[in-house]
C-alpha cells in the first residue's frame, strides 16, 4: 500500500526535544541568571507540554566569554548553574519522568583558561603544546595567514610569551583544538564517556564542521589581496572530518548502544548532510542546518554582509528546500524541524507577525513544521509565542561580527538607527530573553533583575496560557499530543504545488491520511478543495478563522488547518 515506510525502532526517531538556554530558564538562586534547580522545578511543565526530550545548552565549567561554549573544565558543572550532585539529581530526575537528556558538546575549541592551554603557553616543548593549533608568520605578513574570526578581526593571536600564533575561529579567547593530534582525540572521548556515565542520553555536537583543518592552512583565495577572508569556509567538512566522527562515535556506541547524536552543521544542505548522517557507519543521528531558511538576499545591499541586513523570506525557496530535506534526509529520520534557537531570532518575530496576529502566526508556524518528518525541536517559551527583545544601545549587542558590521555601515552612510534596526532583527541575542512564567515584575523568572533583557507581558506568559483552552500553549499541547501518532512519525510526506504564501502537504501511512493546509501571510486566502474534504474527513486542530465552506477553504491570515482521514 502508498505511503509505507520504515517503521520508527530507535527511541530518538519519537523524540520531541525542548531546547533549554539555562541562563535564561528559571533562577532560583536570586543572582538573575538561571540554574539547574530551575530547569527541574518546571519538569513536571515540560511533560505536560509533551516533552519527551531536554536539549541543555551547556552547563560545565566556563570562562563564559561565549555563555559556555568556551569550556574551562569538561569534567565540572559550572557554579554559576550549579553543582555536579545537582546535575545528577537533575539527570536522574528527568528519567524518573521517562524523559531523555541531550548535554552541548563543544568539540572545537576550549576556553583559553583550559588548563590544556595554559600548559600550552608554556612552550613548544609542552606535552600540551599540540592539543592546540600553531604556526608562524611569514616576514611580509602580520598573520600566518589571511583567515578572519568568526567575531572580528584575524583568526590568530600570537602567544604572550613567544613568537608562534594559536588559531581561533571564534573569539580570540577560544583557541582551536588540534583534532589531527590522538591525545586530543583521545581526551575528547574520555570526556564524552564521563558524561555517558553519569546519565546523560546523547549530545550535540557544537561547531563539528570545523574540527579538521587542512594541514597547509591555505589562504582563503575567494578575498582580494590584503583581506580577511573566512576560516570557517576553508575548514568546513575537512578531508578527515568523517574519519574523526566515525572514531569518536563508534568507541561511544560501543559504550552506550543507543546514544543520540545530533551535529550542528550549520551550512549543511541535504546532500552534504547525508554525507555525515547514519548510525549503521558510525555517524550521526541527525543533523541542524541552518540552510532552511533563505533570504531574498537581491533586496540587501551588496555592500554589506547579507547575514547582518534584515532580511524577507524566500517562501518559494524554502518550500524547494524543505521538500528536498523532506524526501532525501527526513526519510531516513536524520532531519530536526525548528524554527528558534539560541543562535538565531525567535521564529514568530523573523517569519510571523508579532504584532497583529502573534497567536495565528505561533500556532501556524507549529502547524507547518512540526507535523512534517523529522524531530521537533522546541525552543524554550516558543509555545506560548515569545517574541524577540529589542536593544536601543549597539554596544550591549554580542553577536559575532557586530563591530565590523557597525564600522562598514557608518562608513557607507547608515545612521545608528538603522544599523541598530538590522541588528534587532537578525542578532542571536534577541532570542535569549527570559522565560515568561507569569505577568509579575520579572515574568517570574527570578525576584531580581535578570542578566538580560524580558518582557513583562500580560496573555504572553505560562500561567495565562495555562488557564486559556485557546492559547498558544494549549495550541502546542494539541499539537505535540498529535505529532506522536504514527501517521505523523512514520507517513510519508508530499507537498503540494501551491502559491507562494501557501504551505499544504499531505501525509499517509497505509490508510491513515492527513492534510495541513498553512497560510504564510497576514492577508486571507481562498483554496479550492474536494468536496470530500467536507463529507467525510475530520478536522484534527487548526487556528483562528479559518472556514471551510462546499470546495472553498478560507484560510485566515496565518490560518493552519489539519485534515485527518
Amino acid at each position: 500500500m502508498g505511503g509505507i515506510l520504515i517503521i520508527s525502532n530507535k527511541w530518538w526517531e519519537k523524540a520531541i526535544i525542548y531546547q533549554i538556554y539555562p541562563r535564561s530558564f528559571k533562577d532560583t538562586t536570586n543572582n538573575g541568571i538561571g540554574d539547574i534547580q530551575g530547569i527541574m522545578q518546571h519538569l513536571p511543565y515540560l511533560q505536560q507540554l509533551g516533552i519527551n526530550t531536554l536539549w541543555v545548552n551547556p552547563v560545565i565549567e566556563s570562562a563564559q566569554e561565549d555563555y559556555g561554549y568556551d569550556v574551562s573544565d569538561y569534567y565540572a558543572i559550572d557554579p554559576l548553574f550549579g553543582t555536579m550532585n545537582e546535575a545528577k539529581a537533575f539527570i536522574k530526575e528527568v528519567h524518573k519522568r521517562d524523559m531523555k537528556i541531550i548535554f552541548d558538546f563543544p568539540l572545537n575549541h576550549t576556553s583559553a583558561q583550559h588548563y590544556w592551554f595554559q600548559e600550552a603557553l608554556k612552550g613548544p616543548d609542552n606535552p600540551y603544546r599540540d592539543f592546540y593549533i600553531w604556526a608562524d608568520a611569514p616576514e611580509d605578513r602580520e598573520f600566518p595567514n589571511n583567515w578572519a574570526s568568526n567575531f572580528s578581526g584575524s583568526a590568530w593571536t600570537k602567544e604572550p610569551n613567544g613568537n608562534q600564533f594559536y588559531l581561533h575561529l571564534f573569539k580570540e579567547s577560544m583557541p582551536d583544538l588540534n583534532w589531527d593530534n590522538l591525545a586530543v582525540r583521545k581526551a575528547m572521548l574520555s570526556v564524552a564517556k564521563f558524561w555517558v556515565d553519569n546519565g546523560i542520553d546523547g549530545f550535540r555536537f557544537d561547531a563539528f564542521i570545523y574540527i579538521d583543518k587542512p594541514e597547509d592552512l591555505p589562504d582563503d583565495k575567494s578575498v582580494s589581496s590584503g583581506e580577511f577572508g573566512s576560516g570557517q569556509q576553508v575548514t568546513e567538512y575537512g578531508t578527515n572530518l568523517k574519519i574523526y566522527l566515525q572514531e569518536l562515535i563508534s568507541e561511544l556506541k560501543k559504550h552506550k548502544k543507543d546514544l543520540f547524536i545530533i551535529g550542528e552543521a550549520t551550512t549543511a544542505d541535504s546532500d552534504t548532510a547525508l554525507t555525515y548522517l547514519g548510525a549503521e557507519n558510525n555517524l550521526l543521528d541527525a543533523i541542524i542546518t541552518f540552510t532552511y531558511f533563505p533570504e531574498v538576499d537581491a533586496e540587501k545591499d551588496a555592500r554589506l554582509p547579507a547575514k547582518k541586513l534584515a532580511g524577507r523570506l524566500d517562501k518559494q525557496k524554502f518550500k524547494t528546500i524543505m521538500s528536498d530535506w523532506q524526501k532525501k534526509v527526513a526519510d531516513k529520520k536524520g532531519a530536526i524541524l525548528y524554527w528558534n534557537s539560541h543562535d538565531s531570532v525567535r521564529g514568530v518575530s523573523r517569519f510571523g507577525d508579532d504584532e497583529a496576529f502573534r497567536d495565528n502566526s505561533s500556532k501556524m508556524l507549529a502547524t507547518l513544521m512540526y507535523l512534517q518528518q523529522g524531530i521537533p525541536l522546541i525552543y524554550y517559551g516558543e509555545e506560548i509565542g515569545q517574541k524577540n527583545l529589542v536593544y536601543e544601545d549597539i554596544g550591549k549587542i554580542e553577536t559575532p561580527g557586530v563591530e565590523d558590521f557597525y564600522t562598514k555601515a557608518k562608513k557607507i552612510g547608515y545612521s545608528d538607527e538603522s544599523i541598530l534596526y538590522h541588528l534587532n532583527h537578525v542578532a542571536k541575542d534577541v532570542a535569549r530573553g527570559i522565560m515568561q512564567w507569569d505577568s509579575s515584575k520579572y515574568a517570574g523568572f527570578s525576584t531580581v533583575k535578570p542578566w538580560i533583557g524580558w518582557y513583562q507581558e500580560e496573555k504572553y506568559n505560562v500561567a495565562d496560557q495555562e488557564a486559556d483552552s485557546d492559547s498558544i500553549l494549549n495550541y502546542y499541547r494539541k499539537l505535540l499530543f498529535l505529532k506522536k501518532e504514527s501517521l505523523f512519525i512514520d507517513g510519508s510526506f508530499d507537498l503540494k504545488d501551491s502559491k507562494e504564501t501557501l504551505y499544504i502537504y499531505e501525509r499517509l501511512l497505509e490508510d491513515q491520511k492527513a492534510l495541513i493546509y498553512c497560510n504564510f501571510s497576514d492577508t486571507s486566502e481562498v483554496v479550492q478543495v474536494d468536496q470530500e474534504l467536507q463529507k467525510s474527513w475530520s478536522i484534527a486542530i487548526q487556528n483562528d478563522g479559518n472556514l471551510l465552506d462546499g470546495t472553498a477553504l478560507t484560510l485566515a491570515p496565518f490560518g493552519a488547518i489539519v485534515f485527518r482521514k
